[in-house]
């Protein structure tokens, strides 16, 4: 982490980047300000120019504003994609005002019901900004939540109708249990609507210690059914280990009680991205092929497509050789970044 609190190459970048909006062709996310705060977390600062020159032809201008976002308004403009840049200069003007966590505080719960919107990119971007700015506090960040923030604003798309099975005693299994949608849906949204059943997994925890750990347990859980499961759609099951690791990297900038919420919204993004694409039949990951955590995010540098280097940095988060194994798998399966 020093690496992301020192280097000024992370902050150009951002400032480069908040010129361009949070999504390409109508509701592809914009996955650049996430994968330069991944690169320069571990250690890859000196690359993000040239990364962000390889990804920049991906990048469109923020839409036209509609109307100032308030705090009389702001319901009716919730989960509203034509307000992106009124959500995002809602955000900037509060947290020029406030000091940030508190800002969190009062909107994570307004927005967690909603994380499965953008296709769970906009929790996951909040992620990013948070540990950036737990890192070091200073302009680009704070621009860079505001962003991530009025992005999942303005995609806040909750979850309803869901029908609970019987659970599972560890979130493996409950992953397992997970039934898949029926075939013929096209497009994360369509998909998403399809999803009816899932099993019930922690969800009577209510103690916030015990929240992280089973947070921490399901993101560890979702990384490793990468290595056998992520051919079942390379890009999109990425999410089922990456969205929940955004709310665990956001717990500790968080009031206490907010924690057991969190993680009942975070199984239910992994196990709905689960439903939506996993393949019946597992394969095999390799064991022999063991690299260091530096050297698995060299190739994910390397390969250079977003999704291979967020998995990559989550499965560095989880750090054993399962997850190094699924990071590899991204890399085997995943076409590189043109």
């Amino acid at each position: 982490m020093d690496t992301i609190a020192t280097s000024g190459h992370f902050e150009e970048a951002l400032e480069r980047l908040h010129a361009s909006g949070p999504e390409r062709e109508g509701w592809l996310s914009n996955h650049a300000p996430m994968v330069v705060e991944a690169l320069a977390a571990h250690g890859h600062a000196g690359a993000v120019h040239r990364w962000v020159d390889l990804y920049r032809e991906k990048l469109e201008d923020f839409p036209d504003r509609v109307a100032p976002v308030t705090d009389d308004n702001w319901r009716a403009a919730l989960g509203d994609p034509r307000r992106i840049t009124d959500w995002t200069d809602h955000y900037s003007r509060v947290l020029a005002e406030r000091p940030w966590r508190g800002v969190l505080a009062e909107w994570w719960p307004r927005l967690l019901p909603g994380m499965y919107g953008g296709a769970t990119h906009t929790v996951i971007r909040v992620g990013h900004a948070v540990r950036a700015l737990e890192a070091e506090e200073n302009a680009p960040r704070l621009t860079e939540l505001a962003h991530a923030l009025g992005y999942w604003a303005a995609r806040h798309q909750p979850v309803t109708g869901v029908v609970p099975l019987p659970g599972a005693p560890t979130a493996t299994a409950a992953l397992d249990a997970v039934p898949a949608i029926e075939a013929g849906h096209m497009g994360f949204r369509n998909r998403l609507s399809a999803v009816r059943r899932l099993p019930a997994w922690a969800d009577d925890v209510t103690d916030a210690d015990t929240a992280r750990e089973r947070l921490t347990e399901l993101v560890r859980a979702a990384t490793h059914r990468y290595a056998t499961h992520g051919h079942g759609e390379p890009t999109m099951l990425v999410h089922a280990a990456t969205a929940p690791n955004a709310v665990l990297r956001t717990l500790d900038s968080l009031p206490r009680d907010q924690w057991a919420p969190s993680l009942r919204a975070a199984w239910t993004a992994s196990a709905a991205v689960t439903a939506m694409y996993a393949p019946v039949e597992p394969v095999a990951h390799d064991p022999a092929a063991r690299l260091t955590p530096e050297e698995v995010m060299e190739r994910a540098l390397a390969h250079g497509d977003e999704h291979v280097i967020k998995l990559t940095d989550t499965a560095l988060d989880v750090g054993d050789e399962v997850a190094l194994a699924a990071a590899r798998r991204a890399v085997e399966i995943s076409p590189p970044l043109a």
